[in-house]
């Protein structure tokens, strides 16, 4: 009967034969840095674990009803010795496991350039990094090779052994991009950039994908990253350009942000070089305040009732704008607008439109306050998303 347990668990182990230990065994110099770090730290776990569950086992055993040759003792309650185990022993592990870490955390800072190659290979000073503008997508991935003018979807390529200088972002939702041969994943989000530096060591085909759950074509949402030699990365950066089959504008970028799945491989060539800053800016649409103007006016003190135009557009929900399949056109509602020394009283029905945003995006019921309206000593202003009902 037992050996009828053990090949029911058979099936198991060829199961986890299929598995690809990528992350143990990765092809680039940060992630084998990373599964170092992962590999120490759990050693240093292990040193406390293994010796408590053995620990456990033993006493069980030695202690067991049955055995009455063991030293009976109800008045024990003191051991220094032991004390002096149970308690040095953890602080110790403890120590060297922040050491490891607070070491690990620093220099395998994602937004830190790299120093070294492989461990006995320092980095070239003249060299430079290969720069590489991701933009996760809905639910594709966007590559913009600005030194060489190229952009491709679902497919990144790079050379080994040199330093690659990945800028993130996202057009709607936060996402997260992992190459887990090449480094640790890296969260994209709209509106931000973050940074990653990596190399890859090692030729070959490697999975890349999105590891933050993104809406109903996330399963798809994954790419080929293809390390090179460096004559095999020019060739790949000539097929690129020849098999561009138009540039990649503000225009085409609208049209390739809208939600799709399972989209094949392709390339633009040229690319605009202010593509990538205006989607981080979220200002791709003609016309669009940037986030970093707005910012910049926000320093000055913005812009008050003559700001509410550019502000309502900056939505993640900017694509029910455009038509897409989330639902209707959005509108909103301005609250009302209080003046310094108004009163408590009944709020006007009077209303007025104010002008549209510069997208066209509707603003309906906007009501302005008669004096005596309201006990405030400044203007105030509140927007929400208004229902079907509105008018």
């Amino acid at each position: 009967m037992r050996y009828l347990k053990l090949l029911a668990l058979l099936p198991l182990g060829l199961a986890l034969g299929g598995c690809d230990f990528v992350v143990l065994a990765p092809a680039g110099d940060v992630a084998a840095q990373q599964r170092d770090l992962v590999v120490i730290a759990t050693v240093l776990m292990l040193l406390i674990v293994v010796p408590v569950m053995v620990a456990t086992a033993l006493i069980a055993w030695r202690y067991r009803q049955s055995n009455t040759t063991a030293r009976y003792a109800p008045d024990w309650d003191h051991s220094t010795q032991l004390e002096l185990l149970i308690w040095a022993a953890p602080l110790l592990i403890i120590i060297c496991l922040g050491a490891v870490t607070w070491m690990g955390t620093h220099l395998l800072d994602p937004y830190r350039t790299l120093g070294r190659i492989a461990a006995d290979h320092p980095t070239n000073p003249d060299l430079k990094p290969l720069e590489v503008d991701v933009v996760a997508l809905d639910w594709k991935w966007l590559f913009i090779y600005p030194e060489y003018g190229v952009a491709s979807v679902n497919e990144l390529a790079a050379p080994v052994n040199r330093p690659l200088d990945f800028k993130i972002t996202a057009s709607s939702v936060m996402n997260s991009f992992y190459i887990p041969a090449l480094a640790g994943q890296i969260y994209a989000m709209p509106g931000m950039q973050t940074r990653l530096h990596a190399v890859i060591n090692a030729p070959g085909n490697y999975r890349g994908f999105s590891a933050n759950y993104s809406g109903a074509g996330f399963s798809h949402m994954h790419f080929t990253f293809q390390a090179l030699a460096d004559g095999d990365f020019d060739q790949w950066i000539a097929k690129a350009k020849s098999a561009g089959a138009s540039r990649l504008g503000r225009q085409e970028y609208l049209a390739l942000e809208r939600p799709s799945e399972n989209e094949p491989v392709r390339f633009y060539t040229p690319v605009d070089e202010e593509l990538f800053p205006a989607i981080l800016n979220m200002c791709v649409e003609t016309g669009k305040m940037c986030t970093s103007e707005m910012m910049a006016i926000d320093a000055k003190g913005g812009m008050g009732l003559a700001g509410i135009g550019n502000t309502l557009p900056l939505t993640y929900d900017k694509l029910a704008a455009r038509g897409a399949v989330f639902g209707p056109e959005p509108s909103y509602v301005a609250g009302g607008v209080c003046l310094p020394g108004d009163q408590v009283g009944r709020m006007s029905d009077a209303s007025t439109i104010v002008p549209a945003p510069i997208d066209g995006t509707p603003l309906r019921g906007y009501g302005l306050a008669r004096p005596g309206s309201a006990r405030k000593s400044s203007t105030s202003f509140l927007f929400g998303r208004s229902s079907k009902s509105d008018s």
